[in-house]
């Protein structure tokens, strides 16, 4: 299945959101919970979904105050790239580090990351990060990039019979492995198999 994009329809107008704002708020810390997943103590990705997309663009407009039609679709387009595609799992990778002195240095230890981030289904499946183009050069990282694994339909199959999920990174720098509870694993076994979960996650983060 494919994440159908936020309609504009599903957006809702700044007076309505105001008012509803903070309640959408704490439904989103509610749901992320089951599509978080922290690698040691400076990685964490989190996995997108309708929900978090809506709430990602609904922000923006918010934040930015947004009323034009035109703009409202194109903070659409920008952020329902992130949206996953068929077979496959999306996520905003974050390096999360605490000492604002150190981030510059502790962030050019982890050059090369996007070689180095894996999703394992069960013991047989290897699959790679693919990270977005333009967040890291030779010499300077993002703390902040988007990451896709593309499953094949043997990966897919394996995940739905119940295979553990693991992410993994390798980076000479940082070594760490988190396999995903029952939770997290069932929330993205959903991404790839029931649309309708989608569509449910989302009106009950947008509408209670």
């Amino acid at each position: 299945m494919q994440m159908d994009p936020i309609g504009l329809e599903e957006i809702l107008g700044r007076e309505r959101y105001g008012a509803v704002r903070e309640a959408v708020r704490r439904r989103v810390i509610e749901h992320k919970r089951s599509r978080r997943v922290a690698v040691g103590d400076r990685i964490s990705l989190l996995f997108e979904d309708r929900a978090t997309v809506w709430y990602q663009t609904q922000e923006m407009i918010w934040v930015e105050h947004i009323t034009d039609l035109d703009a409202i679709r194109e903070e659409l387009a920008v952020y329902g790239a992130l949206l996953p595609r068929k077979s496959e799992l999306s996520a905003t990778l974050l390096i999360e580090i605490v000492d604002q002195a150190r981030i510059r240095e502790e962030l050019a230890q982890l050059l090369g990351i996007d070689r180095h981030v894996w999703l394992e289904v069960g013991s047989e499946h290897r699959i790679p990060a693919v990270f977005d183009e333009g967040r890291q050069t030779a010499e300077k990282l993002s703390a902040v990039q988007f990451v896709r694994f593309a499953l094949d339909a043997k990966a897919v199959q394996d995940a739905t019979g119940g295979a553990p999920l693991t992410v993994a990174v390798d980076h000479p720098a940082y070594r760490h492995r988190t396999v995903l509870t029952d939770e997290v694993r069932r929330s993205l076994v959903s991404d790839l198999t029931d649309s309708a979960a989608a569509e449910a996650a989302l009106r009950r983060v947008r509408d209670g």
